[in-house]
């Protein structure tokens, strides 16, 4: 059976659940997920393909992304890896801001980035608000008032499109 890694670089897991979900569709392969941020280095000879998947916040993605790209981007080039990125601004699918051409987050992943993978998803993420502590809230609530997004702090609201998370789960077993 043929084998992929999961990395992931989540805050409130929704990076983690868009995985879970494309190990659901990818029955021929036998998957592993590691936090991005406890691993240096990977022995990417061990796997057929590799997907690591980051959240946005607050703009940026992780720091220990760019540190792990820069560590390994001799293997990132050289073997079936893809990259996608989760953000709220990506519920904005009627804009295009859910691909990588309309994605302002994926433009600046690759003028930061000495990587730059042949796939690129983008999926919108998730509100937690009750989860949040009183200043993530307090912030992302005027983020959400300036973006015209959901401002009513008692919900949890999911804006990820599993449709599209299925189309690209497909890209990512066809690399």
């Amino acid at each position: 059976m043929a084998k992929a890694l999961f990395l992931y670089s989540s805050r409130e897991g929704q990076t983690k659940k868009i995985l879970h979900y494309i190990e659901e569709q990818l029955t021929d392969f036998e998957c592993e997920m590691v936090d991005l941020h406890t691993v240096p280095t990977v022995d990417f000879s061990h796997y057929d393909r590799v997907l690591i998947g980051a959240s946005i916040r607050y703009g940026h993605l992780n720091k220990k992304l760019y540190q792990f790209i820069e560590q390994n981007l001799e293997h990132l080039e050289r073997n079936k890896v893809a990259f996608f990125c989760v953000n709220l601004t990506a519920r904005k699918e009627e804009q295009g801001k859910d691909t990588p051409e309309g994605s302002a987050y994926i433009r600046t992943f690759l003028k930061k980035s000495p990587w730059h993978p042949e796939l690129i998803g983008v999926f919108a993420g998730a509100l937690y608000y009750p989860r949040y502590g009183l200043f993530d809230k307090m912030m992302i609530k005027l983020i959400m008032t300036l973006t015209g997004g959901e401002t009513d702090t008692t919900k949890e609201v999911e804006y990820t499109n599993w449709e599209k998370v299925a189309l690209f789960s497909q890209k990512f077993v066809d690399l």
